[in-house]
């Protein structure tokens, strides 16, 4: 049996002491000079270094229509198993990778303050904490190594950089082209893939005190100076305050430009003697803790003018101005985010103009594409994060439908729904409309995105429809949608009663739309007769395969030979949506597929089609659908065959499509009462 030793044992075992040493490596400063020889990657600016740790995790082609756009799978979140993964904003993304690729080849980026522009809860944080994250992760790696350097003290101490510098910055201004000269021996600054060193900026105020004194005692012998240099590898830590900075803005009142450039420490003038003395200084500030990496502005059109000021300088001139000494350079990433109240107070005020020049705006919108929404709200409530309760097939998705909705712009396009909009964007065909149309319908809608519900907002309520509705042991589309529309009464987000009617109304639209999609899964798993299915599909690949053929077919009543059944075919194929323009490609491309099998020596299933099989099973039902009693369901007397029917269709429901005993039970329950109402309304009515 394991005790608390054995526990701890394992632990132990699973720690790598090698990696721990290499992690804390220390060496001399000609050591250093060999490193950079061999692997002169540790010198990169800090854009390049977030540039090479975003494409460390590689890419792959985004699934969005249009040709060109990536998905970087940095920000799926891999590492944390998608725990903070990005949904959809493949184009965003992309924007923001050629900004730092931009950075990192010097062509003017590096000296901009990265904007991540958008409403609340559109993921700007979470890019930004990812972006942290992946920093830290990557300088443990090998590839993303790097180097500082402190000062042996007299005591056998040392005295450390406080702003972790490149030591290469220690070798003179006169002496870098040959140090260059030599660490690129053998390079091709044309070639992309060789690196090319090159030594920029000056250490800080501290170090430099310390250089001048060390060589001053040295009586001017450069190399007794360098000996003196102690190199140590740098792991970047937010909690640590090393490589990444964090800036939070504060009231007025509290708010000191300090907390950017550090302060003097006045427990030390008495020691030192003068304010001016770099070592009664704290370089602690947000600014100096992040240089080489990267520095995070919350709300950033928040802050001070002061401040602004601060920005400025770093992002042009890769300087601060700490209080009493010259202008320190710094090397670091700065990305700031803001909501668009602030963003449009910074276009009105011409005080502004300066940051407004020097800022790389990235619009990062809510997501516009269903899928993806759906997959925001899966993330956190699943059936191993809600324990004890089933949640309901398609209740996520029509929070998710709503949701988007409301971020979608009323199409121009005649006779055009807006639940048909966004199933174009969910990548579903439409009669006559392109993939080009539906860019266009994009291009036409270029605040799209910016408007409209939160995510946030709909996760607060899942989380009150779970806990409210404790009496069940389902959670179903109606719990929830009854909790957004209940939520809208005090949304302290909505601007106008319009606004909050036409929110409402959106709640109406999609009920219907879950209307149409129960009705469907009730008819297809009451028409799930898998030997009247395989008849229909046999019969209905006959006819395509000598349509296709340009052949006949032969009846197997009469045995003559006749003309393909072109209103059996389209009979099917309308239950999916396939127009008229599209059937000779849809039925070219099954045929193709039946003979790739058959090459391979298998035979075609129609369940491995899943439209296909959708299409039979509807066609089934409309076949079928008078000598099936649906609204016996709601009938309070239920003989021993109806209920063996009926317990065969709740099987199906919950064996194919998620449900369990109670939901199904509900689901049917609630499509016999529309069909003994009378309600005849078609799921193709409703794209």
């Amino acid at each position: 049996m394991e005790n608390g030793r054995s526990i701890l044992n394992q632990i132990s075992g699973q720690l790598n002491a090698d990696s721990f040493l290499q992690e804390h490596w220390q060496g001399t400063f000609d050591e250093y000079l060999d490193l950079v020889r061999a692997d002169p990657k540790v010198t990169r600016t800090a854009f390049q270094r977030v540039y090479d740790m975003i494409m460390s995790y590689g890419k792959y082609p985004a699934v969005e229509g249009k040709k060109g756009l990536v998905r970087y799978r940095f920000f799926d979140d891999p590492v944390n198993e998608g725990h903070d993964g990005i949904f959809g904003l493949s184009k965003p993304l992309m924007e923001l990778v050629n900004v730092f690729k931009s950075a990192s080849l010097k062509y003017g980026s590096e000296r901009r303050v990265l904007l991540l522009h958008g409403p609340v809860g559109s993921s700007k944080s979470t890019i930004a904490r990812l972006l942290k994250q992946g920093l830290e992760r990557y300088s443990r790696t090998e590839e993303g190594a790097l180097y500082s350097f402190g000062w042996k003290e007299p005591d056998g101490s040392i005295l450390w950089d406080p702003m972790n510098s490149d030591p290469l910055q220690l070798i003179p201004q006169e002496n870098r082209p040959k140090i260059c000269e030599y660490l690129n021996t053998g390079r091709d600054p044309n070639n992309e893939l060789d690196y090319i060193v090159e030594i920029t900026g000056e250490v800080c105020p501290l170090s430099r005190f310390m250089f001048n004194e060390k060589l001053e005692q040295a009586n001017g012998d450069w190399t007794k100076v360098m000996d003196q240099i102690v190199v140590k590898r740098i792991i970047f830590s937010e909690q640590d305050r090393i490589g990444i900075g964090t800036f939070q803005p504060k009231d007025e009142k509290n708010q000191d430009s300090t907390e950017l450039t550090g302060d003097i420490n006045y427990r030390k003038i008495a020691q030192y003697g003068s304010e001016s003395d770099p070592r009664a200084f704290n370089f602690d500030g947000e600014f100096n803790v992040a240089n080489r990496g990267l520095i995070e502005f919350i709300e950033v059109l928040k802050l001070d003018v002061a401040f602004l000021y601060d920005l400025l300088g770093a992002s042009q001139e890769h300087k601060i101005k700490p209080k009493k000494f010259a202008q320190t350079d710094i090397d670091t990433v700065i990305i700031g985010h803001t909501n668009e109240p602030e963003y449009r107070r910074l276009q009105s005020n011409e005080f502004m103009e300066a940051l407004r020049d020097r800022t790389v705006k990235i619009d990062v919108p809510y997501v516009t594409k269903l899928s993806e929404e759906v997959k925001i709200y899966e993330k956190d409530y699943n059936s191993k994060r809600v324990r004890g309760k089933h949640i309901a097939p398609h209740t996520l998705e029509i929070a998710a439908m709503w949701a988007v909705l409301t971020r979608l712009e009323t199409p121009k396009h005649h006779g055009l729904t807006l639940v048909q909009k966004m199933n174009l964007y969910n990548g579903k065909s439409l009669t006559g409309f392109t993939t080009e149309n539906v860019e266009q319908l994009r291009k036409e809608a270029k605040s799209e995105g910016l408007f409209g519900i939160s995510p946030r907002y709909v996760q607060d309520k899942i989380s009150n429809a779970l806990v409210v509705n404790s009496h069940s042991s389902n959670l179903n589309p109606f719990m929830l949608l009854n909790e957004l529309e209940e939520g809208l009464k005090h949304h302290s987000l909505i601007a106008n009663e319009e606004l909050r009617d036409h929110y409402r109304q959106l709640i109406t639209v999609v009920k219907e739309e879950y209307t149409d999609i129960v009705k469907n899964e009730v008819q297809r798993a009451i028409a799930a007769d898998e030997e009247a299915l395989t008849r229909l599909c046999g019969n209905y690949l006959d006819n395509v395969k000598a349509y296709t053929q340009k052949e006949r077919v032969k009846n197997k009543f009469t045995g003559e030979y006749e003309e393909p059944d072109e209103r059996q075919m389209r009979s099917i194929e309308e239950r999916i949506d396939i127009p008229e323009t599209r059937k000779d490609d849809f039925r070219r491309e099954i045929m193709n597929y039946i003979g790739a099998l058959s090459m391979d020596g298998k035979t075609f299933d129609y369940k491995t089609n899943e439209r296909l099989q959708k299409a039979l099973e509807m066609k089934l039902f409309e076949d079928q659908k008078d000598t099936i009693k649906l609204t016996s369901l709601v009938s309070n007397v239920v003989d021993a065959e109806t209920q063996e029917k009926i317990d065969i269709v709740k099987a199906r429901l919950i064996r194919n499509y998620g449900y369990d005993e109670e939901s199904a039970t509900d689901v049917l329950q609630y499509v016999a009462s529309i069909f003994a109402r009378g309600d005849t309304k078609k799921s193709s009515d409703a794209a």
